[in-house]
């Protein structure tokens, strides 16, 4: 196979339990050899099913699934040298450390030398070569999902697949382990495929992001054009924080519109969603790409009334109100102290935004 060929191709797949309702609509989906790519979502959105079809776990009901020229929809999942890495660990509770990285190994008839050679560097990998006598019961959680990715690597797959493995860690070890997952990922070159509903954990790591809702991807990109350039309502909500104002498309000069709001005031915006005029919109903007204006002569400014103001460490958020009843955030640097001091509970301003941060989608 060509170097530039993808690794996996999903190709009009579909997958439906019961016959009627797909839970993974037509997907189209190529995975590049070495990147590593999220598959994100909400729950019920179709990522882990797509991730379970991949590693041989379901089957599609259409389509197929391709891996490195192969195709999968008939291949148990013993035969797929795919790495699988799961939430609960799913290690063998008495077997060793040592026994349970051994286990994928002997059953694809390793030799027993090159079983010991490859399990320590395993544990080398993921800096646990002093616990292969232990069981996973005296490992704590952090420890076990360390023994979980060795296991899923010892074997040399061509791809591994994690379904939600930081889920059961505490916030603290969550965001180590991320950065520690992402450092391997560069160190081996081999493919990731991660699943997870967290945006901040994929924003993280991966090189791409796949946004799923309802069984299809709303979009595929690499993680700064997710989350600056969403292609529509969905993606913009779900991946990061996103203030939405309902308005009324006017007028259009270009790629851009001016957007109508209830309370009179006009604003300028991308018209991502190629909206008419006439058409109801919502505004999409980042809380940190809006400031506290000096008046209604700075562009694009909205006027609101400062509701409170939460303090989060690296940051203020800012509580406001516009057109009476819609709650927006901005977020402000501490070292806006004289912005911060304007907007004191119940104190009306003005709120700025820059025409390329805002895009208009549909309702």
């Amino acid at each position: 196979m060509a170097p530039s060929e993808p690794l996996v191709r999903f190709r009009g797949v579909q997958k439906s339990y019961d016959g009627q309702t797909l839970v993974v609509r037509n997907l189209d989906l190529d995975i590049q050899h070495g990147e590593f790519l999220s598959l994100l979502g909400p729950s019920g959105s179709g990522k882990t099913t797509c991730l379970m079809m991949l590693a041989g776990f379901e089957f599609p009901t259409a389509g197929d699934i391709v891996l490195d020229g192969q195709r999968l929809n008939d291949v148990p999942p013993h035969k797929r040298n795919i790495g699988m890495v799961f939430q609960n660990y799913a290690l063998f509770p008495h077997m060793t450390v040592e026994r349970n990285l051994h286990y994928p190994l002997k059953v694809r008839n390793v030799p027993a030398d090159e079983r010991a050679r490859r399990v320590a560097e395993a544990l080398a990998m993921v800096q646990m070569s002093g616990f292969a006598k232990r069981y996973p019961g005296q490992l704590s959680g952090g420890q076990q999902q360390r023994i979980a990715l060795a296991r899923a690597l010892v074997f040399g797959p061509k791809l591994v697949l994690m379904d939600e493995p930081l889920g059961a860690l505490d916030k603290q070890l969550r965001e180590h382990m991320q950065l520690e997952l992402k450092a391997l990922h560069r160190s081996l070159g081999i493919t990731f495929v991660y699943v997870t509903h967290d945006q901040s954990e994929a924003l993280t790591m991966s090189d791409r992001v796949a946004v799923f809702d309802q069984g299809v991807i709303q979009q595929i990109s690499p993680v700064r054009t997710l989350y600056e350039e969403p292609r529509n309502r969905f993606v913009a909500s779900f991946v990061g924080d996103c203030n939405q104002i309902a308005g009324t498309v006017e007028t259009l000069n270009g790629e851009n519109c001016v957007v109508r709001l209830s309370d009179g005031t006009a604003v300028h915006a991308l018209n991502i969603g190629r909206l008419q005029p006439g058409s109801a919109c919502i505004l999409a903007i980042r809380p940190e790409r809006m400031r506290i204006a000096e008046g209604p002569q700075d562009g694009n400014a909205l006027p609101a009334q400062a509701q409170d103001q939460v303090y989060f460490g690296d940051h203020v958020r800012l509580r406001c109100r516009v057109l009476d009843s819609t709650t927006v955030f901005v977020k402000l640097p501490l070292d806006q102290r004289a912005s911060l001091s304007r907007a004191s509970a119940g104190s009306p301003l003005f709120l700025s935004v820059p025409t390329e941060h805002v895009r208009a989608f549909e309702p």
